[in-house]
């Protein structure tokens, strides 16, 4: 049996790398942050490691656009060894930053299923209410094929959000489509009861069909805007100290994740 390894990646404006490696180690991997730089130098380092967690944060202060720069450098130097990677049958979550880096790098939503030349098919704008928004939402539980939430059985998940570029849109309503109707998204933005609603601020950012996070067509890549490395222990919880928590919701996300290789790799 694997004991999961997790590449962290490092990059300048990143600053959830800590939470992330220790929620992925309390579900019992070994995980090594490293840094962009370090990963250019040997584009090779990734196929040591069984999942790639890029964590959230303002990569290169998110100059043009959130995300972009490091979607960038990823699509024009590592490109061909992240692909191996995918094919590989590993795992790759994007958290907030991370998931705008994938989604312009063209890896999510991925309808093509061609990672070696991504289309990109959408985007995460400016949320709709022009502020950073940074509170806790309630999330439905919708795909059943992502490794990351498959053996999730509470339907109702409330992680944190903290994000200016939240909003989650398509380039057409073609894509969207296409994206609802073969099981990409996993979470959407909802009340307390589950139903998904575009209210704000239970949808802090607007986004299209309340999507607050989508996988690809595999189901092994995972982008989410929400936080789950921040609800990590009961105590993270607003109202810990008022309501009885039995488990922090987003630990559900990293045990998935560790289980999988655990299983498949």
């Amino acid at each position: 049996m694997n004991i999961p390894k997790v590449f962290i990646l490092r990059a300048p404006g990143i600053n959830c790398d800590v939470e992330t490696a220790f929620a992925f180690r309390k579900a019992g991997a070994i995980c090594d942050t490293i840094h962009i730089n370090q990963w250019l130098e040997n584009s090779s380092l990734i196929h040591q490691y069984h999942i790639l967690a890029i964590p959230g944060g303002f990569t290169y202060g998110d100059d043009i656009s959130a995300g972009t720069v490091l979607a960038n450098e990823i699509t024009q130097r590592l490109l061909n060894e992240i692909s191996k990677f995918i094919e590989d049958n590993k795992l790759i979550i994007g958290i907030c930053n991370g998931f705008q880096v994938l989604v312009k790098t063209g890896l999510l939503p991925g309808l093509s299923a061609n990672t070696r030349k991504p289309v990109k098919e959408a985007t995460l704008f400016t949320n709709d209410s022009g502020r950073y928004e940074d509170r806790w939402v309630y999330l439905r539980k919708i795909s059943s094929k992502c490794a990351f939430t498959k053996n999730i059985s509470k339907e109702v998940l409330y992680l944190p959000v903290a994000h200016a570029e939240g909003k989650f849109i398509t380039r057409d309503k073609e894509t969207l489509r296409k994206i609802i109707d073969n099981d990409h998204v996993v979470f959407r933005y909802a009340d307390s009861s589950g139903n998904p609603t575009a209210k704000y601020p239970l949808n802090p950012n607007g986004a299209m069909d309340n999507i607050a996070a989508i996988c690809d067509t595999t189901g092994r890549i995972l982008g989410m805007m929400p936080h789950p490395e921040r609800f990590q222990d009961v105590t993270n919880h607003p109202r810990w100290t008022r309501e009885k928590i039995d488990f922090p919701d987003g630990m559900f996300i990293f045990h998935n994740a560790v289980d999988y290789v655990k299983n498949n790799l």
